[in-house]
């Protein structure tokens, strides 16, 4: 399954590249990337975890960037 969000203030690519690194490594994601330009977050994993992942996937973020608003896209 995969999910896209938008990541609305995003502006650190530092920060993008953290958030893109953690949220790979969480349990059940196949893949994530975070595109700068166009402040979307891409996630591809497990159709039955992707509630629990978009949950810390959203913690993870706002760990980083508290600012950026999590919206679904």
């Amino acid at each position: 399954m995969k999910k896209k969000f938008i990541l609305e203030g995003l502006d650190c690519a530092n920060c993008a590249a953290k958030i893109e690194r953690e949220i790979s490594e969480l349990n059940g994601v196949d893949s994530a990337s975070v595109n700068l330009m166009t402040t979307k977050l891409f996630i591809e994993g497990d159709e039955e975890k992707m509630p629990e992942i978009t949950r810390i996937a959203e913690k993870i973020v706002n760990k980083y960037e508290p600012e950026v608003v999590f919206k679904k896209a």
